[in-house]
């Protein structure tokens, strides 16, 4: 499975949703993260607390997980994204997170229902939702 930020900072939050991203972290035999993501959730760490230090705490948390962070862009990936991103009105790291999943063929995991429900409906992409 791959993990999208919302999911992971749900996680970490203790937010709706999280016991299904603990549920796959713990179940779940190759799950995966796009950096762009983990930059995500950085940056939602600082924002949060108004601590530039949080950025690290929280990678330092990420890393504590079974979670394999593709910190690489291969062509494939690249070009899977870049039809997401053309087609659809999501964020740039939204559209690598379901290229990650479509090549990687792993559903996403995640909650932003807003940015994928009509991805679902068309079967463009496989999801799991945290709530």
């Amino acid at each position: 499975m791959v993990l999208d930020a919302c999911a992971l900072i749900a996680f970490f939050n203790d937010e709706a949703g999280a016991d299904t991203v603990a549920a796959v972290l713990e179940k779940v035999p190759t799950v995966e993260m796009a950096a762009i993501n983990l930059l995500e959730i950085a940056y939602d760490a600082v924002r949060r607390t108004g601590h530039p230090s949080a950025a690290r705490e929280i990678l330092e948390a990420v890393h504590q997980l079974p979670i394999l962070i593709r910190w690489d862009l291969d062509g494939e990936v690249v070009a899977v994204a870049a039809g997401f991103k053309a087609r659809c009105r999501i964020s740039l790291a939204d559209a690598v997170a379901l290229a990650v999943a479509a090549v990687s063929d792993a559903p996403l995991v995640t909650s932003d229902h807003h940015e994928f429900d009509t991805l679902e409906s068309a079967g463009d992409a496989r999801f799991l939702w945290i709530r």
